[in-house]
């Protein structure tokens, strides 16, 4: 296996030497800019360590040797470069990078997460980590947000795992992504809508799959007295996203979610920021 080279160490001497040289030249708003200009160049630029650019470098190896490669960087603590991510993702989702959501290294994990992407292939790992009990949340929720953005090809499995009672929310969500319309789809999310305890999230579902024949259902539920402030904020905008209309006027001055938000909002500009 080829050297593990730390090219984002060797940039920053080349930054800090090019920063030195070019002082006054360019305002902190301009070094935002030329920054990043300055790192791509140097992805084309020959490095004599390595016999090549870092482009080349990365290029040479085969698909194992790249996800052996980025392993390796977090395991010895030395910076992933970038060059080697976009090599990776260039290769469409290779088996050694789908490998790599076997592991149970958070970091590790998430970059895999991040670069396979959306890709079907990454699939069947990803539903193991969604439900493997030794993942952390952060990381089915980077999962979730791949399968999210390709909810059409996920929707068997995620059906298959929301009926087995795992993961349900989580399954709700990526079933709520899906384009194709489905009937199956449509009635689980009305039912969890009808019968769950969070009516903010599922409302949010409901929107989020468009499909017009929920308004009824959610424009009666919006005129309930025994909605809080959030619960009729996130009804009115499900209603309005599936092109309904709610206008009845209604009175929260009373209600404590109401409260806390008028009292967030009444805050000076300062105070607010430090609050965040």
């Amino acid at each position: 296996m080829k050297e593990l080279i730390d090219f984002d160490g060797l940039f920053e001497e080349k930054l800090a030497e090019y920063i030195r040289m070019n002082a006054g030249k360019y305002t902190e708003k301009q070094w935002e800019n030329v920054i990043p200009k300055l790192y791509r160049q140097f992805g084309d630029t020959y490095i004599p360590r390595a016999g090549a650019t870092p482009k080349q470098y990365y290029a040479a190896m085969s698909d194992e040797e790249l996800a052996g490669t980025l392993a390796r960087h977090v395991r010895e603590g030395v910076p992933v470069p970038d060059f080697l991510c976009r090599e990776l993702e260039t290769r469409g989702c290779p088996a050694a990078l789908v490998a790599l959501l076997s592991e149970r290294e958070e970091e590790i994990l998430t970059l895999a997460v991040n670069l396979a992407g959306s890709h079907e292939r990454a699939f069947p790992a990803y539903f193991d980590l969604l439900v493997a009990d030794d993942v952390s949340p952060d990381v089915k929720e980077a999962v979730c947000e791949q399968l999210k953005n390709n909810a059409d090809a996920a929707r068997e499995r995620a059906l298959t795992c929301y009926q087995a009672g795992v993961e349900k929310e989580l399954m709700l969500e990526i079933l709520s992504r899906c384009k194709e319309r489905d009937d199956r789809i449509y009635d689980i999310l009305l039912t969890e809508f009808r019968t769950g305890d969070d009516i903010p999230m599922h409302a949010s579902y409901l929107a989020a799959y468009g499909d017009e024949r929920a308004l009824p259902v959610l424009l009666a539920y919006i005129d309930r007295d025994d909605i809080n402030y959030l619960e009729y904020q996130e009804l009115k905008y499900a209603i309005e996203a599936l092109g309904g209309e709610y206008t009845t006027p209604r009175d929260f001055t009373d209600d404590k979610y109401y409260q806390e938000i008028a009292a967030q909002s009444a805050l000076p500009a300062e105070e607010k920021k430090t609050d965040a």
